[in-house]
């Protein structure tokens, strides 16, 4: 077992013939019961910036996007965890669509597979893809179990060996996860968060009707108490004229003093989309 999990997650292996120590009767009973054949590539789209971007099609037909971003000292891979989404945030593209169903642990993984065959990343002393954000189509922890057996796939350090610090786990605010999240999974956290208080933040994450800031801040708190070297990272899509004013700057600066949370803040250019 051990020797099939290297051929797989740590030398990319797309049939079982290429597992030459691995016994011909086995190879055989393999190839009649089991696949290890990727999801299709539906578009494959690079940026000027050399970012690229990947529609992927499982054998349903359904797809997600991966997104590759490629910097001087490493290079991030946003993964899909669902495929569209439910919480319909406002400024989200993604939100517009319905919710068809979550990814099986084996489709988020697949999709960190495909990248490492599409930009050749198999030398294991010479990687290029370093770093995994779970920030891709979906709420992560609306699909807790099959986002945590993948991560636990993508730590092993007999495959694809990336460690803790090197995984983050981005979600709206989802509090009872972010506590199990905490003590199970030991990644890294981003939170969606986009507003410095509580009116401004349920308007464009509906969300936050559940989950307010002071629970989710609570939250925060608890995962630095349980993963003291790791930051929090707080995401904050600029609004035009809704989020990005001077006063919301500083509130969010007493907002992150207040709560104690060992953390920095993301801010992101708003991306258009038609209808937006």
């Amino acid at each position: 077992a051990k020797q099939i999990w290297n051929w797989i997650y740590a030398r990319g292996a797309k049939s079982f013939d290429e597992m030459t120590n691995v016994s011909k009767d086995i190879r055989k009973s393999l190839n009649d019961n089991f696949s290890l054949s990727r999801p299709e590539i539906s578009q494959d789209i690079t940026a000027a910036d050399g970012t690229r971007k990947w529609l992927v099609k499982f054998s349903d037909c359904k797809e997600v996007e991966v997104v590759y971003i490629p910097e001087e000292t490493r290079a991030t891979l946003c993964i899909s965890s669902q495929v569209g989404c439910t919480l319909a945030c406002k400024f989200c593209h993604t939100g517009t669509q319905t919710w068809v169903r979550n990814l099986e642990f084996h489709e988020i993984v697949a999709q960190v597979l495909i990248a490492k065959d599409l930009i050749s990343d198999w030398d294991q002393g010479n990687r290029r893809l370093t770093n995994i954000v779970y920030m891709g189509m979906g709420e992560p922890l609306f699909n807790y179990d099959n986002v945590a057996k993948s991560v636990e796939i993508l730590k092993d350090m007999d495959g694809l060996d990336l460690s803790s610090r090197k995984i983050t786990i981005s979600t709206s605010g989802l509090v009872p996860e972010i506590l199990r999240c905490a003590e199970e999974l030991k990644t890294g956290l981003a939170i969606s968060l986009h507003a410095s208080n509580d009116k401004l933040r349920t308007d464009i994450m509906a969300i936050n009707k559940k989950y307010p800031l002071k629970e989710l801040l609570a939250a925060c708190k608890f995962y630095n108490e349980k993963n003291p070297n790791q930051k929090i990272t707080f995401e904050y899509v600029m609004l035009k004229g809704v989020n990005d004013q001077e006063l919301h700057a500083r509130e969010l600066v007493n907002l992150i003093n207040r709560s104690g949370v060992n953390a920095k803040v993301n801010l992101i250019p708003f991306n258009p989309w038609d209808g937006c």
